[in-house]
């Protein structure tokens, strides 16, 4: 049976592109936006994800996040150190 105090994540785009997440409900409910912290190239970045769509699987909540580039940290290439 799937915890009902809980959802997974799923990141459709953008860095986190394939990710999977369980995350807590928030009064009972998924969150509508997510700031997720990861590292690119080794420089961490604030990446914002905006929920999209919700959905069950085998009794588990889903929602999928979609990549919101403009109030995200911008991803840069450094060739100097790579």
């Amino acid at each position: 049976m799937a915890d009902a105090s809980t959802y997974v994540a799923e990141f459709i785009d953008g860095p986190l592109e394939g990710d999977f997440e369980q995350r807590a409900l928030v009064g009972g409910k998924p969150e509508k936006r997510v700031g997720m912290v990861a590292a690119v190239d080794g420089l961490e970045s604030l990446f914002w994800y905006d929920a999209v769509e919700e959905h069950e699987v085998n009794g588990q909540l889903r929602v999928r996040f979609r990549f919101d580039a403009d109030d995200s940290d911008p991803v840069e290439y450094d060739e100097e150190n790579d």
